[in-house]
């Protein structure tokens, strides 16, 4: 009689429900946008495996609503979960940091520096002259993980400050042919891969 009451209780249909709604939408919201960019990385399996799970929470939480459509308290919780999913998918992609991206640097001085920098890390790298509007100019082009992309603008900002410079994401790179050979990482496999090969041991 007790556990009934409480879900009669208005802190259940109040307080309770909501905040299930608000955390399922936050949960299905930011496993959907990992998914578009599972899709932008051309990771199949990852990509259906995150839809599969994010329509799974989508139609727990729509169902709640659809069986309460007089109760304004689960609008809002759906509404609230939705843009803060959008956040917290963002950041998570921000801290996985996947694939690669091109840097390309343009500015009006010497390259020296970065040159050397980018080459003590291994990476491939492509310089061109060009004329801008206001003389002759210098162009760098490079290829890089996305995990080292702060790294790269960092060295890019402190010794070139007046460069400017464009980052653009990548889908697809000929690892074979990729002039960058950063051992660290090219020696570095994915966790799932790890664990297969200690368990075949």
């Amino acid at each position: 009689m007790e556990l009934m009451s409480f879900y009669d209780s208005s802190i259940f249909e109040y307080v309770i429900v909501p905040l299930l709604i608000f955390l399922a939408r936050v949960t299905d919201v930011s496993i959907g946008t990992m998914r578009v960019i599972f899709i932008s990385r051309g990771y199949k399996m990852l990509a259906a495996l995150s839809g599969f799970v994010e329509v799974l929470i989508w139609i727990v939480a729509i169902t709640q609503i659809m069986n309460n459509m007089t109760n304004v308290f689960y609008y809002i919780a759906y509404a609230a979960g939705f843009a803060t999913g959008n956040f917290v998918g963002m950041l998570i992609e921000e801290k996985i940091a996947l694939g690669n991206v091109l840097v390309r640097v343009v500015t009006p001085n010497e390259l020296i520096e970065l040159t050397k920098y980018l080459k003590s890390r291994k990476y491939g790298l492509t310089l061109h002259d060009a004329e801008g509007s206001h003389g002759t100019v210098k162009i760098l082009f490079t290829i890089i993980p996305r995990s080292e992309l702060v790294h790269v603008v960092d060295f890019i900002k402190r010794v070139n400050p007046q460069a400017f410079y464009t980052i653009e994401d990548i889908r697809f790179v000929n690892e074979k042919n990729l002039m960058y050979k950063n051992t660290h990482l090219r020696n570095r496999k994915p966790l799932f891969f790890r664990r297969r090969i200690r368990k075949g041991k």
